[in-house]
């Protein structure tokens, strides 16, 4: 037998061995955590190593502990928030507050605001690059990202786009990637020289919206509408897969110890995916209508999502023809996965 063939064997028994762990011990929805309030959310963040748990709610980010689910604070006074990013530091933690068309500076201690930076219009995903050690805003009404040195509080540059921004990865080294919605690309862009490197177009994927990455291996998941996650090269942009998930989706996660990405979607499920062999889905998980961000935890290997109550859809009209329904007051909730 030659060693080819060896090898073949052996990643073939990895996948089957976390196919088999996988349906011993599926993710299930172990707890969830009443939150209340009013309004709109958008994305999560898990801060692992000091076990919270933020999230971004209307006008304010929600902050829980993740051993107990309770509040332990509130960032406050905000006009819009869609994201949050932690400095390296353990002190100082980012918001972009897109109703306000800036980045909020907060300490992450006492919750208070440090300051704010000005950004483009309608700042969305945001995320801290460690080589230069800047915070990137993505704007998705300008269509550009803002890049800000957070020592001094300044734009250091901003970046055109080829059109709207979605969810951004930072490799770790020098490189982010961001999805383009409405162009169905990514871009990779270089954090030395803030420009553009690559424009690639993701085939098989309408409007990417969450992104995830495993540096490993170097692959990139996009969750796309359509019910498709592109597996990515993230350094030649090749298409390697296009993975089954649930409807609506919004975020991706991806555990690396267990080589398996996640699928927030809309629809109430959660797909998990075997990364590390085939890009098989292997458990559709129902959780609750309108859960389509979330967050992972890889200290406990937790999934959070957010959801509420709705009330009903109101009619299209030619000013907003995709309404959104209501949301119930004090409904607000953080749905908790586990194994």
């Amino acid at each position: 037998m030659t060693f080819f063939r060896l090898r073949s064997f052996a990643a073939a028994a990895v996948c089957v061995s976390a196919s088999l762990a996988l349906a011993q011990r599926p993710y299930k929805v172990v707890d969830q955590w009443k939150v209340g309030g009013t309004g709109g959310w958008d994305y999560l963040l898990a801060d692992s190593p000091a076990h919270l748990l933020y999230l971004t709610h209307g006008t304010r980010v929600e902050v829980l502990d993740t051993k107990t689910g309770k509040p332990v604070g509130a960032i406050t006074g905000l006009k819009g928030t869609h994201g949050v990013a932690l400095d390296p530091d353990g002190k100082t933690g980012y918001i972009s507050d897109g109703g306000a068309n800036q980045v909020v500076l907060f300490d992450r201690k006492s919750f208070a605001t440090l300051g704010t930076v000005p950004a483009g219009t309608n700042p969305d995903g945001i995320a801290y690059e460690p080589v230069t050690q800047t915070v990137w805003a993505f704007n998705g009404r300008s269509k550009n990202v803002t890049v800000i040195n957070p020592g001094g509080r300044s734009v250091v540059a901003t970046i055109a786009l080829p059109g709207k921004p979605e969810f951004p990865q930072a490799d770790g080294n020098g490189a982010m990637f961001v999805n383009v919605e409405d162009k169905n690309s990514i871009v990779k862009l270089d954090a030395k020289t803030n420009k553009i490197v690559a424009t690639w177009p993701v085939a098989g994927c309408e409007a990417p919206s969450g992104l995830a990455l495993d540096k490993e291996h170097a692959r990139l998941f996009a969750v796309c509408d359509g019910n498709k996650m592109a597996v990515v090269d993230s350094h030649t942009g090749k298409v390697l897969a296009l993975a089954a998930i649930g409807d609506g989706p919004d975020a991706t996660a991806y555990d690396a110890k267990e080589q398996i990405a996640f699928s927030s979607n809309g629809d109430g499920t959660l797909t998990v995916v075997d990364a590390g062999h085939g890009y098989k889905p292997v458990q559709t998980l129902q959780t609750k209508k309108g859960a389509r961000t979330m967050a992972y935890d890889a200290q406990t290997g937790r999934v959070y999502l957010v959801t509420a109550e709705f009330g009903p859809k109101p009619e299209a009209t030619p000013a907003n023809p995709r309404p959104r329904p209501s949301v119930l007051p004090d409904s607000f909730e953080v749905l908790v996965v586990s194994r």
